[in-house]
């Protein structure tokens, strides 16, 4: 029977993974803290943590003893421990450096230092589209170009475009490939550069897969609806079921790469069983991009049109503007591309969180403010 361990196991993309490989007939290892942001200051539904198949250890990957204990006789870590979300990454720098980078520091010093552990012999770890920043887009003069953030000065002034650095053209969204350069514009990217690395290198060191499986924006029944800052379906879905306004930023032509969590944990699991040799990275994702105007439409549509869509010309500091994930080393490694379109996954997820407590509709108007608090946020009107 394969042992897997799986930081973070409790949380939205962890308790599907959990339960998949259950049902697969592996052995699961969950470390985790249940923090009180992802799921509220009682846990609740986590009673499928009990069974022949399943451990459950209440703690952080930062407790070096508890992870040495938690890696005993396991076979594949799975990585997913840390703080996720870029808004609140940019003034919580202590927090998600703690989390993200100094976790898995400390995962990879009870892999090097304890000699017991050599069983692991695969590392499978929770990257991120945030590492590429804005990512890849065509210039009509220059072809494929790898622009920086956007000026703080534009974005103030209603213009949220990307142009090319040499000669101005507007540039043309296309596939960010895993050969992309690490441009993160958020504390949360630069984290996840910094996990990725970390593990892809102890990996290479040792002769063991390592493989960072950069998530472009996973959605789903099962996601966090407590936490106002991660999610713009989650954020998006408890404002139109309580007919509240839904403030979409810049003008709302801006897109993601939205990937059903069904497709996530295939793709994860893929990788977890990869019977290959593999170092390196790949990008978990649909390649196709949506607006982010036309999903408050579809959201709002779905719960009978009771809020107003307000485009507020608002703007985040650490914010891309589009998002479009290459995938053919997805389908070449893992053999493995996402089926679920978007507007099927979004129904999914809308059908389960219409059956879900409503939650705090004051929660998301704090986080903005906090963010406006502290000088990260601009524009709207």
């Amino acid at each position: 029977m394969e042992k897997v361990l799986i930081t973070g196991g409790a949380g939205f993309i962890g308790s599907h993974l959990a339960k998949n490989l259950i049902s697969n007939g592996c052995f699961v290892r969950i470390l985790d803290p249940l923090t009180q942001q992802v799921h509220g200051s009682v846990p609740g539904g986590l009673d499928w943590l009990n069974g022949n198949q399943i451990e459950f250890i209440r703690d952080s990957v930062n407790n070096i003893e508890v992870l040495k204990d938690s890696l005993d006789g396991i076979d594949t870590v799975v990585h997913l421990a840390a703080e996720t979300g870029t808004g609140q990454s940019m003034y919580e720098t202590t927090r998600y450096f703690g989390a993200n980078v100094q976790g898995t520091a400390t995962l990879i010093d009870a892999l090097q230092n304890t000699k017991k552990f050599s069983s692991v012999k695969s590392v499978v770890v929770a990257s991120s589209r945030a590492v590429y920043g804005e990512g890849a887009y065509l210039c009509p003069s220059h072809g494929l170009v790898f622009p920086s953030s956007r000026a703080n000065e534009s974005l103030a002034q209603g213009d949220f475009e990307l142009y090319c650095p040499d000669c101005g053209h507007v540039l043309q969204v296309t596939d960010t490939f895993e050969s992309s350069p690490f441009q993160p514009v958020s504390i949360y990217g630069l984290t996840k550069q910094v996990q990725e690395q970390l593990v892809l290198m102890y990996a290479r060191t040792h002769g063991i897969n390592g493989i960072a499986l950069r998530y472009q924006n996973v959605f789903g029944p099962g996601q966090s609806l407590k936490n106002p800052y991660t999610g713009i379906l989650a954020v998006f879905s408890n404002l139109a079921r309580q007919g509240q306004p839904i403030d979409v930023y810049e003008d709302g032509n801006e897109s993601r790469d939205f990937v059903y969590i069904e497709d996530v944990v295939n793709a994860t699991v893929r990788a977890v069983r990869y019977p290959g040799s593999y170092v390196g990275a790949l990008n978990v994702g649909t390649g196709h991009s949506v607006s982010v105007i036309s999903v408050a439409q579809e959201i709002n549509e779905y719960f009978g049109n009771q809020s107003e869509i307000k485009v507020s010309g608002s703007f985040r500091y650490g914010d891309i503007r589009h998002n479009k994930a290459g995938t053919e080393n997805l389908k070449s490694i893992l053999n493995y591309q996402p089926c679920v379109s978007f507007r099927d996954g979004l129904h999914r997820f809308l059908a389960w969180a219409e059956m879900q407590p409503l939650e705090d509709k004051t929660a998301y108007q704090k986080s903005v403010s906090e963010l406006r608090e502290r000088g990260l946020m601009g524009g709207g009107r």
